[in-house]
Parts: structure tokens; C-alpha cells; sequence
């Protein structure tokens, strides 16, 4: 710190050319601004400044020595603001997975706040991301956050609940369902449905046959696909009607019709994860982000 001290006197004379001029910009007085000069000049070897009574002039390696001077000085600069905005959360990178319902419905307003509200901060997006992939990347640092459906067995990683979201149907408009203001689990008895891979581990797989096995009905699986848009559309297509959360709405495509779940019918939870050691501030205030997007405040 001795030597940046003594690399702002020395910028300051040479900039003021004099050394009472110089040292009320510094705030203190002349005589110990002298001294520091000295000093620095003794420990390099060299003279800075030619001396006269009412001025003073930088000698040529001063000269040489002020610009090296400056660039070092701007550099420190840089790097202390820099370390501000990363201690205030407005700087970093960071990767955020989406299950496929929070892909279409979630996503595209959460990147626009990110935007406008931390700029500095790069993001990356991965949507249409199984449960399982998440926590795989989670754990492997691929990703930082993750929006994905609980439960989720890693006590080394923290969740908390964003929102409830209702299932609802998605059958072609022109099923005889699509007439229907809402519908019953027992509708779709002999009904092809179309669901997330089992092989792949999705959460909604498992949401669906606890669904019917509460109704009693033995569900009528035609096509098991990887990603929330290819089963949106192939129920379009006319191939079969899918159990959904509500948000898929979103994803809206001619030739699909939404119908609500008649009640009491399951929910499912879509929740943030991270980490639970990662603490970085522009992590925690993307967090804050996303709670008020969704309605409340984040807890972590």
C-alpha cells in the first residue's frame, strides 16, 4: 500500500506541477508530500522532477515513470470497482435449468427482469431439463440454479418452493374432451395418452400414474417423449391427450385445447435449487429476482 500511496503523490505533482498545489488536492500539507517524493525517488535511484522555486518538471524518466504510473494506478482502480460490483451481486455468470413448464412460462419474463434489473451479470438458459439431469447438473457445476419439480433427494443442495401449479389436460380440439369445460381423471379411461419418458426419469411421469392409480384408472400410455414441446405437439398432431401442469399453457400451438382437472385433483410444485454452499451475491440476488417474478420473496 506504500508504494500506491506513493504512486498517487507522485501522478498528483506531476499533474499539478507544483507541489503546494498538489498537496491541498491530497489534503496535507507540503513539506511531508516532499518527503514521500524523496522518498520514492531514493528507493528507485532516479529523479522524477527537475525543482525550482515556483515549479516543478518531470525529468525524462519521470516522464517514462508517470505513465507506467497511471496505467498501474488505473488498473487497481479497476480491480477495486470491480470487486464492488461482484460484492454487491451486480457482476458474475451464472446457468440456469428449466423443467419444460417453467421453459414456456417462466423463462421468458425471468430473462427479460434479469436484463434490465442485474445487466452485468452474463446468464446462460437451458431449458426443456429433466429433474434428474438438474440435479446432475447441479452437482457437477453445469448449471447454478435450477427450476424443477420436488422432491429431490440431495441434502447437499437447497430448494425452495416457488409456486403450486395446477394439472390440467391437453387433448386436440378435436376430441370430444376439447367440449368439455373441465375433466375428470375417469374421462380419460381408454383415452392414448401421451407422457415424459419414464427412461428418463422425469418427475411428471411419476405425477401422472399417481394420478390415475388414485382414480382407479388404468391409463392407456401410447407415447413416452423427452421434452414438454414434443408432447404438446404430437397432441396437436391428434396422437393422444397429456396430463400437464397448468403453465404449459403457455406453449400454445393450433390444434390444442387446455381443459382444468376436475378437483381435488394433484398439484405439483415448482421450486428453486442451488447449491446449498453457494452464496455469491449476484446468486443470491437472481434468486431474490426470480421470488418476486413468482409472487413473493425468496427464502434461502
Amino acid at each position: 500500500m506504500d508504494l500506491l500511496r506513493h504512486l498517487r503523490y507522485f501522478v498528483t505533482v506531476a499533474e499539478e506541477r507544483h507541489f503546494g498545489r498538489a498537496a491541498e488536492r491530497l489534503h496535507m500539507a507540503q513539506p511531508p508530500l516532499s518527503q514521500q517524493i524523496r522518498r520514492l525517488e531514493a528507493e528507485l535511484g532516479v529523479d522524477l522532477f527537475v525543482r525550482t522555486t515556483r515549479r516543478v518538471d518531470l525529468t525524462e524518466a519521470g516522464t517514462a515513470y508517470l505513465e507506467r504510473a497511471r496505467a498501474i494506478l488505473g488498473s487497481v482502480d479497476a480491480a477495486a470497482e470491480e470487486a464492488r460490483r461482484v460484492a454487491a451481486g451486480v457482476i458474475g455468470r451464472l446457468a440456469i435449468g428449466c423443467v419444460g413448464s417453467a421453459t414456456y412460462s417462466l423463462l421468458p419474463d425471468l430473462s427479460r427482469r434479469l436484463a434490465d434489473e442485474l445487466p452485468g451479470v452474463d446468464f446462460a438458459f437451458r431449458g426443456e431439463m429433466l429433474v434428474a439431469d438438474q440435479v446432475d447438473a447441479l452437482r457437477a457445476g453445469e448449471i447454478d440454479i435450477a427450476l424443477l419439480r420436488p422432491p429431490v433427494d440431495d441434502a447437499g443442495l437447497s430448494v425452495t418452493t416457488l409456486r403450486e401449479e395446477r394439472l390440467v389436460v391437453a387433448v386436440p380440439t378435436a376430441h370430444p374432451l376439447a367440449g368439455r369445460r373441465q375433466v375428470r381423471v375417469a374421462d380419460l379411461a381408454g383415452t392414448d395418452l401421451i407422457v415424459h419418458s419414464a427412461g428418463r426419469r422425469s418427475a411428471m411421469y411419476d405425477v401422472v400414474r399417481g394420478l390415475f392409480a388414485d382414480a382407479g384408472v388404468v391409463p392407456q400410455i401410447r407415447h413416452e417423449v423427452g421434452e414438454t414441446s414434443t408432447l404438446v405437439t404430437l397432441v396437436a398432431g391428434g396422437l393422444g391427450a397429456a396430463v400437464v401442469p397448468e403453465p404449459v399453457g403457455a406453449l400454445a400451438l393450433a390444434g390444442v385445447a387446455y381443459r382444468p382437472l376436475v378437483r381435488p385433483a394433484r398439484s405439483v410444485e415448482l421450486a428453486a435449487a442451488y447449491r446449498a454452499e453457494r452464496t455469491e451475491p449476484h446468486l443470491q440476488r437472481t434468486l431474490g429476482v426470480l421470488g418476486e417474478l413468482v409472487g413473493g420473496s425468496f427464502t434461502a
